[in-house]
């Protein structure tokens, strides 16, 4: 009884020992379990602790297998989720997409980068892993103009659902493979970050174009802001940066390139104003947009380019459909509302009954209007670029003095010079010119009213059109001294002279009295010109007249002329000379006008008067009778009527006195000869 007792405690004591030994052997690292194997292999009772090593393994297998099937739905969901990540990306490229309009048009609200309020965000929360995606039908997102300024306002999360992400992050964390996952989505999004950032062909064709791209863009950072701050290092500052930097650059250049393309003043000041949207949203989420700014001044050339050329435009068809004529004025209230669209002060004309006309046409008020609506035009383009208002007055004058200086001084130069142009018409132009320029100090004070910059401020550029409207003046003028001596030419193709006639007439050609008559009629016209202008057109004319016909007179092809043909000549010229004398346009004083024709005069009474003894004995005195007759000019015309004396037989036989003449032609031909000789040695 006693062994059997002894034998009871000694199989107690090896059934402990066993236990021990098996707990040892689950507890301790493979590596340091010889001695536990040794101890059991050096008892007696191996074969009895085999026994109980088999059964302590099948329950453990039992163990194991019902955790796995209590498990197994999970890891197969697990497992699921696992395998559809890149399907999941996919979808949420493609909500992210479906939301972007809505997240540009929410930037001073999702712009407005919230810290979350509790760590509902984490990947391990319950919370964000059962979001269910939202579209934009059912988000509210659509009406949220109408809600009011304090409600709630959608943020990322509400707009996108991120719960692939934190799904996905959390299985590869559990499965010891996170820096797998997140190298993983740093590629993904690489390649994404680089197919939102390849513009459309077409983009620079529509304004949707353009905003899709921004979309696209302002979308996907959105997104990489909120997974930067709501995952513990998906993604971290230094990798949002390095994806910033190259959207940036290629962003850039893809509006240089397609904005190059636009030719529409209205579609790129939107454009502008999307690039504003873009910079200040990702602002806020801060990225620097410093070089967006700067592009925006590149823009800001091109569209004062195409302003120019869209004002081109204007002022051809201002200019193309004016009458230029006098605006006429019926009553008080036409005249107000010329004078309200055009600073004109004129205390005469207002004393003056209607109806009555202001000295300008048309063209002075739409013209000083447009260059208002171009001024108003650049200021569109300044604003929310963060200019000082220096910069922006600045901007606003250059911009106009190319407007002035390039775009409207060509236009009227193209008018000035049209080969269909009037005199009437120039005429108009110089009187509106002229009212321009006195405009011009009004259009500094619009400009200082916007910008409030003051035109004594250090660095100011003054307005050009003072020179643009005294150039185009100037340029009118020419024209109409051009213009006038073309006129004068066409009559006197009409002048058809018998220059071996032996009549003498009695009244002036009828092609002259007509030119005298067409002359009195244009510069009664020039009554509102500058005086200046007309004296000068005045007399400039009366020049040309007489020159040309000097011309007339001695032409190779008039070989031959008498007496009687210098007769009607000369009535001619006093025809001439009694229309300079009555003074077609005052201001000249006394005989001036008169002095065009001089040397018409002195070369014509030496002729008819026959009086060469004067003249060869005073030549060279400056008291001189016949001062302006040249002795080249003389020969010249005395060869002609000698050469008809001597073809003349009947009055070289019959007539002594024609002899005679005949005579002294030689004789003071002669003297002419050694005048003239003399004189060039």
């Amino acid at each position: 009884m006693e062994r059997g007792k002894m034998a009871e405690a000694e199989s107690l004591e090896t059934a402990a020992e066993h236990e021990r030994i098996l707990r040892e052997i689950e507890s301790t690292d493979t590596a340091c379990i010889g001695p536990t194997l040794r101890s059991v292999y050096d008892g007696e009772e191996h074969g009895r602790f085999m026994e109980k090593l088999e059964t302590r393994i099948r329950n453990h297998d039992r163990e194991i297998e019902k955790m796995c099937n209590f498990h197994y739905q999970g890891f197969v969901d697990s497992i699921t989720e696992l395998l559809k990540v890149r399907g999941e990306a996919q979808k949420l490229k493609a909500q992210q997409q479906r939301n972007l309009d809505n997240i540009i048009l929410q930037q001073p609200r999702i712009g407005s980068k919230r810290k979350p309020k509790k760590d509902a965000y984490t990947i391990f929360d319950t919370e964000i892993g059962s979001t269910s995606p939202k579209s934009e039908q059912d988000s509210g997102i659509l009406d949220v103009e109408d809600e009011e300024d304090d409600e709630e306002v959608p943020g990322a999360q509400d707009l996108v659902d991120f719960s692939p992400v934190y799904r996905c992050l959390h299985i590869y964390s559990v499965l010891g493979a996170r820096e797998t996952f997140e190298n993983y989505y740093r590629k993904q999004r690489r390649k994404q970050a680089r197919l939102v950032l390849q513009p459309p062909s077409n983009m620079h064709e529509t304004l949707d174009g353009y905003r899709k791209y921004f979309n696209q863009i302002v979308g996907f950072f959105v997104v990489e802001d909120h997974i930067l701050h709501t995952t513990q290092g998906l993604v971290n500052r230094a990798y949002i940066d390095e994806l910033w930097e190259m959207a940036l650059s290629k962003t850039i250049a893809a509006l240089r390139t397609h904005s190059s393309y636009c030719s529409d003043p209205n579609l790129v000041l939107d454009l502008k104003n999307l690039i504003v949207l873009f910079a200040d949203t990702l602002q806020v989420y801060g990225f620097p947009v410093n070089q967006l700014f700067d592009m925006l001044l590149e823009i800001r050339d091109q569209y004062s380019e195409t302003l120019l050329k869209k004002w081109s435009g204007i002022f051809r068809n201002i200019l193309d459909s004016d009458n230029y004529s006098p605006i006429p004025v019926t009553s008080e209230e036409i005249y107000k509302k010329v004078v309200g669209q055009f600073p004109f002060q004129d205390t005469e004309l207002e004393k003056q009954p209607f109806p009555k006309k202001f000295p300008f046409s048309e063209f002075v008020p739409k013209v000083y209007n447009q260059i208002k609506e171009f001024i108003y035009a650049c200021l569109k383009f300044s604003e929310d670029l963060h200019l000082s208002s220096t910069e922006v007055d600045d901007m606003i004058r250059k911009s106009t003095n190319l407007l002035l200086t390039r775009t409207l001084s060509s236009s009227l130069q193209n008018v000035i010079k049209r080969k269909n142009i009037g005199l009437t018409e120039l005429v108009q132009i110089i009187i509106n010119t002229t009212h321009l320029e006195k405009s011009c100090k009004y259009l500094e004070e619009f400009i200082t009213n916007i910008t409030n910059v003051l035109p004594e401020t250090v660095h100011t550029t003054k307005l050009y059109g003072t020179t643009t409207f005294k150039d185009a003046r100037h340029a009118a003028e020419e024209e109409i001294y051009t213009n006038l001596n073309q006129k004068i030419d066409q009559f006197l193709q009409l002048a058809d002279y018998d220059w071996m006639t032996g009549d003498l007439g009695n009244k002036a050609s009828d092609y002259l009295v007509d030119l005298i008559a067409f002359l009195r009629s244009t510069f009664a016209v020039f009554t509102h010109l500058p005086g200046k202008v007309a004296q000068t057109a005045c007399m400039s004319a009366c020049k040309h007249l007489a020159t040309s016909l000097m011309q007339l007179l001695l032409e190779a092809e008039v070989r031959q002329l008498t007496l009687g043909a210098l007769q009607q000549f000369n009535l001619d010229v006093r025809e001439c000379e009694q229309f300079a004398r009555s003074g077609p346009v005052p201001g000249f004083q006394e005989d001036t006008l008169q002095l065009a024709f001089i040397d018409l005069r002195q070369l014509l009474d030496l002729f008819l008067q026959w009086d060469w003894s004067t003249y060869l004995a005073d030549y060279g005195q400056p008291t001189c009778k016949y001062l302006r007759v040249n002795p080249v000019t003389a020969l010249t015309l005395l060869e002609k009527m000698k050469d008809t004396s001597r073809k003349n037989n009947m009055f070289a036989q019959f007539r002594k006195n024609e002899r005679d003449k005949q005579k002294l032609i030689d004789t003071v031909a002669k003297q002419l000869r050694g005048l003239i000789s003399s004189h060039h040695s």
